[in-house]
């Protein structure tokens, strides 16, 4: 902070809205989960299930912090993330996921590294991509929404990617019942893409969150036994369109760097690097 200037972070709120969607226009494709959130909730902790943090520079709103499930800063200075810190150090960590671009998640997790258990997993150097147009790649025809009475069919499937991709089964701690009513919201909200061939999942992937501006995709899965087919990439090409059609202008999404063969899918499609994300995992 320079001198003649003053800083404070507060728990922000409704009043605040303008300012959170002028700061996260910046990025509207790196910032979608964040966007996602506040404009869902209107920045209402009964709907939050958490809170939305607000570093302010002589009264202009100049850093964001959701704190929740997934704590993801937004636009983070180093003064930013040290005020943050400060806050989070009264958090408990076995519940949250640190994550977001990570020249904004090092400073903060350099800070709280020193009083914050050891993580179960640090994922760096995750590349986000980002694609606005339509891939060049055929589609897979046969992927399409998935169906609401398909929802059983596709639950392992969602558990399946999740464990593998994770390490952990969401299931795990009572987890049962909150992912099996998130598996049949994204299907119900049409953010679920699928091919299913006589009662089997080839091919699935979902939207975990939009905007006007963006959305991002998650749970890129193949059947194990149909690997290396080539179906990913065009399976990818045909949510992509989907998403392009139905759901937002352009769309991102992260990997982690050691998936070498979905970082040459996703690159294959015409996704473009734009950011490197990071991951901290509890």
């Amino acid at each position: 902070m320079t001198a003649g200037t003053s800083a404070d972070v507060r728990v922000l709120s409704a009043r605040d809205l303008t300012a959170v969607a002028k700061l996260l226009g910046r990025r509207p494709v790196e910032n979608v989960f964040v966007d996602y959130r506040c404009r869902v909730t209107q920045l209402d902790p009964r709907w939050l299930g958490g809170e939305v943090w607000g570093y302010f520079n002589d009264g202009e709103l100049t850093s964001i912090l959701h704190v929740g499930a997934n704590v993801t800063p937004i636009e983070t200075t180093p003064a930013a993330a040290a005020a943050f810190a400060q806050r989070l150090r009264d958090k408990p960590a076995s519940s949250m996921a640190l994550v977001g671009s990570q020249h904004m998640v090092t400073p903060m997790w350099e800070l709280l590294r020193q009083t914050w258990p050891a993580p179960r997993l640090e994922r760096w150097a995750q590349p986000h991509y980002t694609i606005a147009r339509v891939p060049e790649v055929a589609p897979d025809p046969g992927v399409r929404l998935t169906r609401s009475a398909e929802f059983e069919t596709i639950y392992p499937a969602c558990v399946d990617m999740h464990t593998e991709e994770l390490g952990v089964s969401p299931e795990r701690d009572g987890g049962r019942p909150a992912y099996r009513a998130r598996v049949r919201q994204l299907i119900s909200s049409g953010w679920s893409f699928s091919r299913i061939e006589q009662g089997r999942v080839i091919f699935k992937a979902e939207v975990a969150c939009a905007t006007q501006d963006a959305c991002q995709i998650q749970g890129v899965y193949v059947d194990p036994a149909y690997r290396g087919r080539g179906l990913a990439a065009a399976g990818m090409a045909a949510v992509v369109r989907l998403c392009l059609e139905r759901i937002a202008p352009q769309v991102g999404l992260f990997a982690n760097a050691h998936n070498e063969p979905a970082l040459r899918t996703y690159e294959r499609v015409g996704f473009e690097r734009t950011d490197t994300f990071a991951s901290i995992l509890y």
